[in-house]
């Protein structure tokens, strides 16, 4: 069954006209959609603790950045744009008894609505309205008239009138422009997160590091390693961006495409699709939401170390070295 798309046409801004929409976090996310939705012409107000460089971002693009308390006791409608592991610390704290009546809560991400970190009261309906690209892409594309397609879902018995206001919300911030499709919290949660982890970040970084370490081990230069295995991948996944699979196949040479066919299903075998599988699970088990609600309880000192490893091994030292070599790239050292 093909997705239901909106556009310009199906959403009017006037379901949130004399509404204050509050945006938490002043981030990625935060001070794109901010702007977005001011400039659009609604009311918009941004929570964002002060002595770090958001708060003074805020100031610096004509927002009067308050508490979060002062920010949801005068919003219709709260938009949570938190890291997942601080959001429902936040809600509980500081959301939640300060809420009007009637007030909906919004997030760009389901995690904390899907495994139960934010429960809204009685009467305050769930909406999601989801920018599929990061915030610098939702700003600029909206600055030249563009804008960057978005999913939208409801929460259990949400309204009617909250669909408005979430099209509304997707209209003001560029989305409607592009497209916006219709999900469910549940799905666009568990295939972010299973995308993130099976593919985009856990697959790719260790699908990098074991063909680095590969040719290393075999007696090939670190530098050699790098670029075949890292650094090339922008001109891959640049192809795959602008046509998918086919045109990335028909712009590499046959002897690449040849080599895509023959070895690629030995890198990814049976057993790496029923690992696949098994993550899956646990993100729709909820086993990986409470493993990372509780890390972060402990301290992330597991995550903590691991981050501090991963950034001393040798391809970390070895990218660092070359990318001083390409003048051309805007080189990010963490």
């Amino acid at each position: 069954m093909p997705a239901t798309i909106y556009y310009d046409a199906d959403a009017d801004l006037a379901a949130l006209k004399g509404k204050t929409i509050a945006i938490i976090g002043y981030g990625s996310q935060g001070h794109a959609q901010a702007q977005n939705l001011r400039d659009s012409g609604l009311n918009v107000v941004v929570a964002q603790r002060p002595g770090g460089p958001n708060y003074e971002l805020a100031k610096s693009h004509g927002f009067s950045p308050m508490s979060v308390e002062d920010a949801v006791k005068q919003a219709d409608v709260i938009n949570i744009l938190l890291p997942d592991e601080l959001a429902g610390d936040v809600y509980r704290a500081a959301i939640k008894p300060n809420l009007k009546k009637g007030a909906v809560l919004m997030a760009s991400h389901g995690f904390n609505f899907h495994f139960g970190q934010i429960e809204p009261p009685a009467g305050h309906d769930i909406l999601l309205v989801a920018p599929k690209g990061p915030g610098h892409l939702v700003r600029s594309e909206y600055v030249k008239g563009g804008g960057v397609p978005c999913l939208i879902a409801l929460g259990p018995n949400a309204s009617a009138e909250t669909k408005k206001i979430g099209l509304a919300y997707a209209k003001g911030i560029g989305g409607t422009r592009g497209g916006v499709i219709e999900t469910t919290i549940a799905e666009e949660t568990e295939t972010d997160l299973f995308g993130e982890q099976a593919v985009l970040c856990g697959g790719v970084s260790e699908l990098i590091k074991a063909g680095f370490d590969t040719l290393v081990e075999a007696g090939y230069q670190p530098e050699m390693a790098y670029f075949e295995c890292l650094h090339e991948m922008k001109l891959i996944v640049d192809l795959l961006y602008q046509g998918g699979l086919e045109y990335m196949r028909y712009s590499v040479s046959n002897t690449a495409e040849y080599g895509d066919y023959t070895r690629g299903k030995r890198i990814i075998t049976d057993e790496t699709r029923a690992e696949m599988k098994k993550i899956l699970e646990e993100i729709r088990s909820g086993e990986f939401a409470r493993d990372w609600i509780l890390e972060n309880r402990a301290g992330a000192a597991m995550f903590k170390s691991t981050r501090r490893r991963e950034r001393e091994h040798q391809l970390t030292h070895t990218g660092r070295q070359l990318r001083k070599m390409m003048k051309w790239i805007e080189s990010k050292e963490v």
